[in-house]
């Protein structure tokens, strides 16, 4: 490899994180947290009433979540709205079923039964603010 290397040569990145709007640390915390039972990753006061959260899916694979406190209207606005209806964003699983068993008991709320296609068992579930996701067990992952 030519030193330094050429803005042509690939470098490894990754996606590290995705910014959610939540209406409030608190809630965003009660749905992630214990609803989905997603880890805390970092929960680091910024001044003032701001705060650098981020969540991530038990095993730590895939990116995490930073919590965001929407600070205008606008972004108030987009609470439940980031992708303009679409399922925005896609966690993976090895156990549909438990999964969606869990997540079905502590409240999370399906929108359309569990379907199997070609990619996986998949359902879209939304978060407490009408955001649209989907839970997926990729074909020949897991049992």
């Amino acid at each position: 490899m030519l030193w330094p290397p050429s803005t042509l040569d690939p470098m490894p990145q990754t996606i590290a994180a995705v910014t959610v709007l939540v209406p409030s640390y608190a809630e965003g915390l009660a749905f992630f947290r214990d609803a989905l039972g997603f880890a805390v990753v970092e929960d680091t006061p910024l001044g003032g009433d701001k705060r650098w959260v981020v969540v991530a899916p038990p095993g730590g694979a895939g990116a995490a979540i930073l919590l965001a406190v929407p600070g205008d209207d606008r972004q108030r606005a987009r609470v439940g709205d980031q992708t303009g209806g679409r399922v925005g964003i896609f966690v993976h699983t090895d156990d549909f079923d438990r999964d969606h068993r869990a997540w079905s008991a502590r409240g999370v709320r399906f929108l359309e039964t569990p379907r199997r296609e070609p990619y996986g068992t998949v359902a879209v579930f939304s978060d407490p603010w009408g955001g649209k996701w989907d839970l997926i067990q990729p074909t020949g992952a897991g049992g």
